[in-house]
């Protein structure tokens, strides 16, 4: 079979519905959602690709997302219902999703854009799930898409907290540590440096009151600050009850 067929046009569609629980009433949008610009580029302009629903699917999750966190959330301030709603909607975040639903396997792409592993790619998969958020919503109506993509997230509390932790653990560990033990209980600490100017690496140790609380690596000291952070979560809450 031809790599850049889509899974869509050898018959399996229903499996992928399956997946993302739901059934086009017009598969031609799923099928244009899952349609890279680069395959359309090979093709000819009459194959139409996912960019404007990828535009669609962007808007919709994002008012999904703000209307839940509203619900969810009813004391928080706007900037922080702000940044709530980066966190889930990050391009990171949005790939890993599109993973969990086998979107790679279906997507269409040139020959080209295979060979350079397009299918791995975060940016082309952030826009594809997008785009199928924006093939959906235009098959169905708001409340059918808000509940699709709510049961892709799952428990949006729990998906929060640990996305957090993932997009600003220094913020996070902060948030955690201020109120027990005040603003300067946690320090950071170079600990070693090497490599030439072009390729440094950075190890850095973070301390909670004292205690060495995680560590971490990274190419700047900004990086290595940050997984050292990621690595005190898991540790944080045995030295604030010890």
């Amino acid at each position: 079979m031809d790599e850049r067929r889509s899974a869509v046009a050898s018959g399996e569609m229903s499996s992928l519905q399956r997946t993302l629980g739901y059934t086009f009433a017009n598969p031609s949008l799923l099928e244009r959602a899952l349609t890279h610009p680069s395959f359309s580029q090979q093709t000819g302009p009459a194959i139409k690709h996912n960019q404007r629903l990828e535009f669609l699917g962007d808007a919709v999750l994002g008012l999904i997302l703000a209307e839940q966190l509203y619900a969810t959330l009813p004391s928080e301030r706007e900037g922080v219902l702000t940044q709530n709603r980066s966190a889930l909607a990050k391009g990171a975040q949005l790939a890993c999703m599109a993973r969990e639903l086998e979107i790679p396997v279906h997507l269409r792409l040139s020959d080209a854009e295979q060979r350079n592993q397009g299918r791995n790619r975060d940016s082309i998969l952030e826009d594809a799930l997008e785009a199928v958020i924006g093939a959906i919503y235009l098959d169905s109506d708001f409340p059918t898409a808000k509940r699709i993509v709510l049961k892709w997230y799952g428990d949006i509390s729990a998906k929060l907290e640990a996305t957090l932790d993932q997009h600003n653990p220094k913020g996070r560990l902060q948030e955690l540590v201020q109120p027990r033990l005040g603003n300067d209980a946690i320090s950071y600490e170079l600990i070693h440096e090497c490599g030439p100017a072009h390729l440094k690496r950075f190890s850095v140790e973070v301390r909670i009151a004292g205690k060495m609380a995680g560590s971490g690596e990274g190419s700047s000291k900004k990086e290595a600050e940050e997984q050292a952070a990621l690595a005190a979560l898991n540790t944080v809450e045995a030295i604030l009850n010890g």
